[in-house]
């Protein structure tokens, strides 16, 4: 079985290492890290992760509008992305809310911040349908 590559795209250094280090323990999956959303778009279109996880709140170039590029992108909008954030609304009509079909009908959805690293994986798992 192909070893999973997951891209992280978080501006905080801490949560990047956290997830990297759970991700890789825990899984074995392989981590790719940005600190912004424009590194994170490159890094994506070069490496070619199986998943991304996107934070919400970032300088210059925010979450969503991350996803909006990677989206529109040919190279990258296959790419299954799931927010990492602190910025869940418990609102009905927000789109991170129990998950929203974007343009291309999958699904995206988001795991708060703060996460238990030892269940991070299996979040992650569970809401791509991957197999341990």
């Amino acid at each position: 079985m192909k070893t999973k590559r997951v891209l992280v795209i978080d501006n905080e250094q801490y949560i990047q290492e956290v997830t990297q280090i759970c991700l890789e323990t825990v899984a074995g999956w392989q981590v790719i890290t940005a600190s912004s959303g424009i590194e994170g778009i490159k890094k994506a279109e070069g490496e070619q992760p199986d998943a991304i996880l996107l934070d919400l709140i970032m300088p210059e170039m925010d979450g969503l509008m991350t996803f909006e590029k990677l989206q529109e992108n040919p190279l990258t909008c296959e790419i299954p992305v799931i927010f990492l954030t602190a910025r869940i609304s418990t609102s009905s009509d927000c789109p991170l809310v129990n998950g929203k079909a974007d343009c291309n009908g999958k699904i995206t959805t988001a795991i708060p911040k703060p996460f238990n690293p030892l269940e991070l994986a299996n979040q992650i798992s569970e809401i791509l349908g991957w197999t341990a």
